[in-house]
């Protein structure tokens, strides 16, 4: 990575250090409404007739969001589907077909799909990843560090941000590819593998990973490690170009929207642990744990030089996904790597004017 690059990467990684202190923080919280600007101004706007939103189980403010009804209190006369994804290529498939209006992403498969030129652009960052994902081994399997892997069968949802990180904890440690057996599993035959005996360890996320925890299964390596070592995945709000063009003012009701989420979710009380259990299906102390693993990004994080930034002055954001571009060219992941005024083209700073 050249010296400019691990400067802003640097920056980030304490911004999201910085920021870590809040995920879990205690306060009160409150039923209140989006600002009422935006409330004036989506009335008066063309709404459309559906909202097709695709969303991962995620432990973040949109899971709290959407577990809270707040899209549908704020529209009640727009019909909202929600699709759940387990991997981002899933996502890219989607909306180049054209099925989705809103969705979240995983910094490679996004990274990937701007390269690609899919119809879709960054509008929001949902979360940095950290120990939320993690490589996660059976106690039986005889490995106690990531050099014990050589030899064994680790599977991982392939261009997913666990993937990333697998691969870049690899490249961090000095180990080859091919001393490993790596599978392409979505998380849920990774846990049907895992039961049967076919793999020996796993790089994925919650609630996934707490799944193979509580059966024989230990961390050995997490994303929050490989990160500090310069490698960040991270998930985006990604919104088509379509959708963005017609209805700007839903797009920005759905950012305040996040922020209430976001900010009720920082204080970590029952209801918010309660609710975001029943949507992980985790119990509250694991939910609880899962929360306290990522790093969540309200509204005002957005515009910071760390982030998306402003219009004015971008933020780091672009850098990451042209570091990341770069990482996927070298895994012949993608057939170029783009300059980075193309990624600072490809996130809506303007909508947070």
């Amino acid at each position: 990575m050249k010296k400019k690059s691990v400067k802003k990467v640097s920056l980030l990684i304490s911004a999201v250090l910085a920021l870590s202190v809040f995920a879990t923080g205690c306060g009160t919280t409150g039923k209140t409404s989006p600002g009422t600007d935006s409330n004036a101004s989506t009335a008066a706007a063309n709404l459309p007739k559906e909202i097709r939103l695709g969303y991962f189980q995620s432990p973040n403010g949109e899971l709290l969001a959407k577990g809270q009804k707040l899209l549908e209190k704020k529209f009640p006369g727009v019909t909202i589907k929600y699709t759940k994804f387990d991997i981002g290529r899933d996502v890219n498939t989607a909306m180049a077909g054209g099925s989705l209006d809103i969705a979240t992403i995983g910094t490679p498969p996004g990274t990937s799909g701007l390269v690609n030129e899919l119809p879709y652009k960054i509008y929001y960052l949902h979360d940095i990843i950290g120990a939320s994902e993690a490589l996660v081994v059976k106690k039986s399997a005889g490995i106690n560090s990531i050099q014990d892997i050589k030899g064994k069968k680790i599977a991982a949802p392939f261009g997913s941000t666990s993937h990333f990180s697998l691969l870049s904890a690899l490249k961090q440690n000095n180990i080859a590819e091919k001393d490993l057996t790596i599978l392409d599993m979505q998380a849920p035959d990774i846990l049907a593998a895992w039961s049967r005996g076919d793999i020996d360890g796993a790089y994925v996320w919650q609630p996934a990973q707490q799944n193979l925890l509580d059966n024989d299964g230990k961390r050995i390596i997490s994303s929050k490690e490989v990160a500090e070592k310069g490698a960040i995945t991270g998930e985006f709000g990604i919104v088509s170009n379509d959708f963005a063009n017609k209805y700007p003012e839903v797009v920005k009701a759905y950012i305040e929207i996040l922020n209430q989420a976001t900010k009720e979710y920082r204080t970590g009380t029952d209801e918010v642990v309660n609710i975001l259990s029943a949507e992980l299906g985790l119990s509250k102390d694991a939910t609880k744990e899962a929360m306290s693993q990522i790093v969540v990004l309200d509204s005002a994080d957005q515009t910071k030089q760390e982030y998306l930034g402003t219009t004015e002055k971008p933020g780091n954001l672009p850098q990451l996904l042209k570091d990341t571009s770069d990482f996927l060219l070298s895994q012949k992941s993608v057939t170029k790597s783009p300059d980075l005024d193309f990624f600072k083209g490809k996130v809506l700073t303007d909508l947070y004017k």
